[in-house]
């Protein structure tokens, strides 16, 4: 259906990322979020030609720049510990809000290198190319 609709590569990368990162924000355990993605990401994603490693590597892209702005989070508390330290009016929202403009950057920053390293054909590792 994806292939038809000419929604592959790239572009299904990316959407892959940002639906990684919305999830991380009400999921954050990485394995479980990761054991129900995948059964369904990486058989979608082999039929539009795009290799489980490049599935793998999009899906922590998406989990990793949202990791430090989701209050369920096992170490928010120890962030907000330590931000009151030097601010002792400081929340969950002085944390989120001091925090979100980083993980803007690095998704922005990393969509641009996944995007570089997927335009230029470079493979992920050793025998993992980026489409099969």
């Amino acid at each position: 259906m994806l292939t038809n609709i000419g929604f592959t590569g790239l572009p299904l990368l990316l959407l892959f990322i940002i639906v990684a990162a919305l999830t991380n924000i009400i999921m954050p355990v990485d394995t479980a979020k990761w054991a129900m993605m995948a059964p369904i990401f990486i058989p979608m994603f082999l039929q539009v030609g795009l290799s489980p490693e490049s599935t793998q590597i999009a899906y922590r892209v998406g989990d990793s720049v949202t990791n430090v702005i989701t209050p369920l989070m096992p170490f928010f508390p120890m962030i907000i510990a330590y931000f009151q330290k030097y601010d002792k009016k400081a929340g969950i929202g002085s944390v989120i809000s001091t925090m979100l403009p980083y993980s803007v950057a690095f998704l922005i920053g990393w969509i641009i290198l996944l995007s570089a390293w997927y335009l230029l054909g470079l493979p992920l590792g050793p025998g993992a190319p980026v489409t099969t």
